[in-house]
């Protein structure tokens, strides 16, 4: 039978029909993904051992315009450096979300004011900080002044100012809304926090987010790509949708600083197929 011409031309039809049904489930839900509440970035300490052009190339590879800068790669003096450096960043089209972490170890007007001056003049909203205890309230009469927040960044259990998220919540409570936490998870992670329960705890008062992996949940040596750990990264994403925050999910990679983009790129495929099978496109 499939030597006649409409036979043959059924069973093309046929075969056809099939190879397309197959993959329709792949085609469809490729065009059923939402756009990801979720964005994600990147901590340029990540990049530390590479000038701004290279960052900026990595930034173009990864697909990402979201740009937490540390003053390697944002110059705190001359005065202008700054201004002028941001503006590149912006040329190559990227978006500068924050700057930090810059330390406040002083109780003093003057050094809180420069660094202040120097987030300003380059047009940036947030500062992911450190201030020690004694100048907090200091810094947070500058937040005020100036409109810029302050996202206090934890850094686990030798950190003797802020080894946990909960140790910021005690002393800001009843600041100015514009003071918040930057969690970092994995130093939280390693401060003993179930970090969904965190983030909850944390609630409005999460302006930023640094996320890493540790094979180890106690050991900051054991850090490895995002997605190689113990991090219950889908978690913590299901965690920040419920939140509805509004901030940027930063990759902070420590590790491999003379090669880290390998490590970088897996994170970034792993966390956007976590927010695919979540339903996003990220």
């Amino acid at each position: 039978m499939l030597n006649h011409p409409l036979s043959r031309r059924s069973a093309l039809k046929t075969m056809l029909m099939a190879s397309a049904a197959a993959a329709a489930p792949r085609f469809s839900f490729g065009y059923a993904l939402k756009p990801s509440p979720i964005r994600l970035g990147i901590a340029s300490y990540t990049f530390r051992n590479f000038k701004p052009p290279q960052l900026i190339d990595y930034m173009h590879q990864l697909k990402t315009p979201y740009l937490n800068l540390k003053d390697v790669h944002l110059p705190m003096t001359p005065p202008d450096a700054a201004p002028k450096q941001a503006a590149e960043y912006r040329a190559a089209g990227l978006t500068l979300t924050a700057a930090g972490t810059i330390y406040f170890p002083k109780d003093e007007d003057e050094d809180i004011r420069q660094k202040f001056e120097y987030v300003k003049s380059a047009g940036i909203p947030m500062i992911v900080g450190s201030p020690s205890h004694e100048a907090l309230g200091r810094v947070e009469s500058f937040v005020k002044k100036y409109d810029i927040k302050l996202a206090i960044h934890n850094h686990g259990p030798e950190d003797k100012e802020w080894p946990s998220p909960h140790d910021i919540l005690k002393l800001i409570g009843k600041m100015d809304k514009r003071m918040g936490c930057c969690v970092d998870v994995g130093h939280a992670m390693r401060a003993g926090d179930d970090i969904p329960a965190t983030l909850r705890e944390v609630g409005p008062r999460l302006l930023a987010m640094h996320i890493k992996d540790l094979a180890d949940p106690k050991s900051k040596e054991s850090q490895v790509a995002v997605g190689e750990g113990v991090m219950p990264v889908r978690k913590i994403f299901e965690t920040l949708v419920e939140l509805k925050y509004p901030g940027v999910v930063d990759l902070e990679y420590e590790i491999h600083g003379d090669d880290p983009m390998p490590g970088v790129m897996k994170s970034f495929a792993s966390m956007r197929k976590t927010l695919a099978e979540m339903g996003y496109s990220a």
